[in-house]
């Protein structure tokens, strides 16, 4: 309890807590109201920091769960990529985040982020592989497996905004926690849709794509050069 510096030692004594007095009851009324608005601003403080904590926790668990099929910055230009057919064995597709390098200026009003759909297959081949990036004014263009052998894959990922062709799946399970998957070398975050089958097989695959990854990736009759028209 203070006492106003102008007073003796000798008046400065304590008062009986029972009889405070009218001077003395708004100081400490200020005081508690002081320290009421203190832990206010404290939990509008934490309330406003709960999101972006969310946030950053969420991207943290799909890293860790490997539910970004990219495990690198991408550089945020889509890819097309077609094959006149794909089959599999061992296909999971779940949701995922994947994330261009800090300043790219392909960002634009994303925030660098793009959401896609992962699909991976444990081991895959495509007939007559097409892909091509547009560079403006030119395209990139990468072609493979046009004669008798196929391109083949195992722990093949892509990372697509659009996937169209005639699909038809062997032992499908859909509705699947992205968490508990089986059928191939990925998982998503616990909570997330996702769908599984043994088999896989599309006829006029066509993907817009951010990110592949594969374990091993074989191209017979590999063609890379620049063309006026993409895939």
């Amino acid at each position: 309890m203070a006492s106003s510096p102008d007073l003796s030692s000798a008046d400065n004594t304590p008062e009986n807590p029972e009889s405070g007095s009218p001077s003395e009851a708004p100081t400490t009324s200020g005081a508690a109201a002081g320290e009421r608005r203190g832990r206010v601003r404290l939990r509008r403080a934490a309330v406003m920091a709960v999101p972006a904590t969310l946030v950053a926790a969420g991207l943290a668990i799909l890293t860790a769960q490997g539910a970004l099929g990219a495990q690198f910055a991408i550089s945020g230009m889509p890819f097309t990529v077609t094959a006149t057919e794909l089959n599999g064995t061992g296909f999971e597709q779940f949701g995922g985040l994947d994330t261009m390098a800090d300043g790219s200026p392909n960002a634009g009003d994303t925030g660098g982020q793009v959401l896609v759909v992962t699909s991976a297959i444990k081991n895959a081949t495509l007939t007559r592989l097409c892909q091509s990036v547009d560079l403006g004014g030119t395209n990139l263009l990468i072609t493979a497996g046009g004669g008798e052998q196929k391109v083949r894959a195992s722990d093949l990922t892509t990372d697509s905004t659009e996937l169209s062709g005639d699909a038809a799946f062997g032992n499908i399970e859909i509705g699947n926690d992205a968490s508990t998957l089986t059928k191939a070398n990925a998982k998503g975050p616990i909570g997330v849709f996702s769908q599984q089958a043994d088999t896989v097989h599309i006829d006029n695959l066509r993907q817009t794509n951010y990110a592949t990854t594969a374990g091993v990736f074989k191209l017979p009759g590999l063609k890379l050069r620049f063309s006026e028209s993409g895939c």
